[in-house]
């Protein structure tokens, strides 16, 4: 694998770690706000991004190269509103399916037949992020006034858990 290649999985790596801290500053928020169930949400999300930063510090540990860890930049830490907490971490989504597709076509370039196959896990991973981000954007939308379909939504969240991908 080339240098520039691990420099590329590297950096994703990092990227991974700062999203966890991204969403972790998001759950503090609604936290702040009384939404344990949203806030419950976040804290998943950071779980999987840690989880995700962990598999590329695995594969490159596999493949003989070594991870280095980079300081975390600060993370946003105020909401005007739990949409715009949602509204900036779909962003945050696009933004990291954007890098993995750079990673993606650098690895196709090297024709890094084992790192196209370790990615195309995560470029699958980014469509369900993506979406589930919109689709949780479009029901806060609709039941903006409806304050009791809010609180539902804030009890289901409460429920969600995190399980890592079976043979991970």
């Amino acid at each position: 694998m080339k240098d520039t290649l691990v420099e590329a999985l590297n950096e994703q790596m990092n990227f991974e770690f700062y999203s966890a801290h991204v969403y972790l500053a998001m759950a503090a928020y609604c936290s702040g706000e009384s939404l344990d169930g949203f806030a419950n949400f976040f804290i998943v999300q950071a779980e999987e991004e840690r989880f995700h930063a962990m598999k590329i510090y695995k594969f490159l540990n596999d493949r003989g190269k070594r991870a280095t860890l980079d300081a975390l930049g600060a993370p946003k830490n105020e909401y005007g509103s739990i949409i715009e907490a949602f509204e900036d971490g779909y962003h945050h989504e696009q933004v990291n399916t954007q890098r993995f597709y750079r990673l993606s076509d650098l690895a196709w370039n090297d024709r890094e037949h084992a790192t196209i196959g370790f990615l195309k896990w995560f470029i699958d991973e980014q469509v369900e992020e993506e979406a589930l981000f919109d689709g949780i954007i479009q029901k806060l939308k609709r039941i903006d006034k409806d304050s009791n379909a809010f609180y539902m939504m804030d009890e289901a969240f409460a429920a969600r858990s995190f399980t890592p991908p079976a043979g991970e």
